[in-house]
């Protein structure tokens, strides 16, 4: 019996031990996997600054006697004023409420105080309901107090608003996101699969791959989240899905396409897979680097929802790169080429000839290129204008693409009640300066009124009614006043809290954390382009065009965000994120490009001839990652909040204007005009890209309108050529396209 060779068995023994480890991966992960929701947080405090105010006083709430208050208005209203009847209504079911709830606040007669409108037309009642320290606890008692107040007289509307109904109204959303989001990406990613590979097996390959590695990745966070305490959102959960499948995608687009390409050149799928990783190899774990570094800087940020992305963003990459490089790969050469039908690549033959779109617009830059990157630039950077249009921040209330009931109470409210706000500013003071503090919040101007509330632990509770509807500027700038006046008082440690409260100190932390950030995401980027293309001219190309794009993307979003879509806020937190996928994201594309563009100067090709090359073997890669990563963030769209739909847009618009616009006549026009100073300082700059020394020189040296031959040198060989002729070796190979995009 013949012993086969150490390579057949190679072929054979490696792609079934990847298969059997991450099958083994597979089962540890799937029953974890399902757990990341139930340890998904989505308070407050998981979204605050760390440091700030408000988030300060969320903790020593929870510590107060009753824990952290459920805040809720019932609203009671009748169009052309309220009956007697009404009124009585409205008092019964308040005292069965504080019958049934431990209420906080003036202690009186424990029974709740209607506040009446002066059109007479509506009656507020404020609750704070305390002794509930679970979040479902919480939801429960809004669900109960809603069913409480249903029956009314007809012509009577009744709606219970206010923070914790807000909170309640979103708790239920978020609950809908894991399942709906991974429905609409997986199915946004197999159809866009089956449009690029038009085979009715192949997309089900590294669409199965992609949902091993979120599966996984959801596993990983699990086990940080019990491990060290991680803090996961549902928006982080939700960011990292996207991620997993979009940046998931376009590896295994980069790395089927070179696996194609080598199947014609290689007898075996093995020999093939071997080379398709080694050639796309360093782009790919290039590509992840810049994404993983990008988030990880994220870790610098002081909001507490942003530093818990950026690990949780991370896992996600990181188990798309592994699975991508090791599962996929053994996958395809089990499956071997039949997994390509019925366009299976055969040895030996050579692809379809047909025109290049990407080589049509390479030479189109390369007639004017002063004129392509010019009219590039000004295009990027009258889009960008529309930043001066982005809308002020996003309030509660328009939190939601659908209008749920605590909205539609606290729109009645403002109408209503325009002189005063609904909603509390909660204060905390030392228990023995909490007179003083009560006074001076009192003569603070702004202020409607204030009371005495709990007090324990050494804090007292001062709520706080602002004469300004909440959020508004007007409310924002009492709330500086009151923190100005109590800071005046010695000992009293006073800290200024509440929904309102929060909002200031995220639009502030969050100017505080790009002015850390935004640096920490360049500098990372850079450094790992520099490694990869051995030039500082070329990374610095790279990031000045991702950056342009990011402004456009936000530019666009100004134009869209009010105008068309009806938002009226912008969460203030999404540049910061935006500029960080994109940025991150976006740069994958150069090095996808770039790096093929340095492959072909070090076989010898001048940077005019390298440039255009690597567009047209790598432009219907690119633009078959852009558009699957574009679709995957907007599916973030397809979400009820208005801050998953406006960084999806902002994303996924990105993402285009970089695939289409920026990779294909920006990058390649600068590169045409910078020729070698685009590789400055380093060896392709100097002239250090000999042609014909080394491996597939010959592609360099073919006469035109002739097919040109690759050569392989035997191991440990290098192929030797006099000056200016072709290399040989062990025998010419045709050289098909190297994208493989057919």
């Amino acid at each position: 019996m013949k012993t086969p060779s150490a390579p057949s068995r190679r072929a054979t023994t490696v792609p079934w031990a990847f298969l059997a480890l991450w099958i083994a991966v597979l089962a540890l992960a799937l029953p974890f996997a399902g757990k990341l929701a139930d340890v998904q947080r989505d308070k407050a405090v998981d979204y605050l600054p760390a440091g700030a105010d408000s988030t300060q006083v969320a903790k020593v709430q929870e510590a107060l006697p009753g824990g952290e208050s459920t805040d809720l208005v019932i609203v009671y209203h009748r169009d052309g004023g309220l009956t007697a009847a009404d009124r009585q209504t409205a008092r019964e079911q308040t005292d069965r409420i504080a019958g049934t709830y431990e209420l906080a606040g003036p202690a009186g007669d424990g029974r709740p105080r209607g506040i009446p409108a002066k059109d007479g037309a509506t009656l507020m009642y404020p609750l704070s309901l305390t002794g509930l320290p679970e979040e479902d606890q919480r939801t429960e008692a809004v669900d109960d107090i809603r069913a409480a107040v249903d029956r009314h007289p007809d012509g009577l509307s009744v709606e219970v608003g206010g923070p914790g109904a807000l909170g309640s109204d979103a708790k239920e959303v978020f609950e809908s996101i894991d399942g709906t989001l991974m429905i609409a990406t997986v199915a946004v990613v197999a159809v866009l699969l089956i449009l690029t590979y038009r085979s009715p097996f192949l997309w089900l390959v590294p669409l199965l791959v992609v949902g091993v590695a979120a599966l996984t990745a959801r596993a990983v966070v699990y086990a940080l989240v019990q491990g060290f305490d991680l803090t996961v959102t549902t928006q982080s959960a939700s960011i990292m899905t996207v991620l997993v499948f979009g940046a998931g995608t376009d590896y295994a687009l980069l790395l089927v396409a070179r696996y194609r390409e080598e199947l014609r050149r290689h007898p075996r799928p093995y020999d093939a897979m071997s080379a398709a990783v080694r050639g796309c190899g360093p782009a790919v774990l290039a590509s992840a680097g810049t994404v993983t570094a990008g988030l990880l800087c994220l870790l610098a940020a002081d909001l507490n929802s942003s530093a818990g992305l950026g690990p949780v963003g991370a896992v996600g990459v990181v188990c798309a790169l592994a699975a991508m490089t090791t599962l996929l790969p053994a996958v395809l050469v089990l499956c071997g080429r039949r997994v390509f039908w019925p366009l299976i690549p055969a040895y030996g033959s050579e692809p379809r000839t047909r025109r290049s779109l990407f080589a049509a617009m390479g030479n189109s830059a390369g007639r004017r290129p002063g004129a392509v990157l010019a009219g590039g630039a000004v295009l990027l950077g009258a889009l960008s204008l529309g930043v001066l249009n982005l809308p002020g921040d996003l309030k509660d209330e328009d939190t939601f693409t659908k209008k749920p009931e605590s909205v539609s109470a606290m729109e009645t409210l403002a109408d209503a009640y325009p002189e005063r706000g609904s909603q509390p500013i909660d204060v905390l003071a030392r228990t023995d300066h909490a007179d003083e503090a009560l006074r001076r919040a009192r003569t603070t101007d702004g202020v409607a009124g204030a009371e005495r509330g709990r007090s324990g632990g050494g804090w007292t509770e001062i709520s706080v009614v602002a004469a300004d509807a909440p959020e508004t500027a007007a409310e924002l700038d009492t709330i500086r006043r009151l923190r100005t006046g109590l800071d005046r008082i010695d000992g009293a440690e006073a800290l200024v809290g509440g929904p309102s409260a929060q909002k200031l100190d995220l639009a502030e932390t969050n100017s505080r954390d790009r002015a850390v950030v935004v640096p920490l995401v360049l500098a990372a980027v850079l450094l790992i382009l520099v490694l990869l293309l051995r030039s500082l001219v070329a990374p610095l190309m790279l990031v000045a065009a991702v950056v342009a794009v990011w402004g456009a993307a936000l530019g666009l979003g100004g134009m869209v965000f009010e105008p068309v879509f009806g938002f009226p806020g912008m969460d203030s937190g999404l540049p910061l994120l935006a500029f960080v996928f994109l940025v991150a994201l976006g740069v994958d594309y150069g090095i996808f490009l770039m790096h093929r563009m340095r492959e072909e100067s070090l076989r010898g090709a001048d940077v005019p001839e390298a440039a255009v090359t690597a567009l047209r073997t790598t432009g219907g890669v690119i633009a078959s990652a852009g558009v699957v990563l574009a679709a995957t963030f907007a599916v973030l769209g397809t979400l009820p909040l208005v801050m998953m739909v406006e960084m999806g847009f902002v994303i996924a618009v990105g993402v285009l204007l970089d695939t289409f616009l920026v990779r294909t006549y920006l990058v390649t026009s600068a590169s045409l005009l910078l020729r070698r100073w685009v590789w400055w300082p380093g060896a392709l700059f100097r002239g250090a890209g000999a042609r014909g020394t080394g491996v597939r020189a010959a592609e360099a040296d073919a006469a035109p309108g002739e097919p040109a031959t690759e050569v392989d040198a035997a191991p440990g060989e290098a192929a030797t050529a006099a000056p200016g002729e072709p290399a040989t070796a062990t025998g010419p190979r045709p050289v098909a396209d190297r994208t493989g995009a057919r």
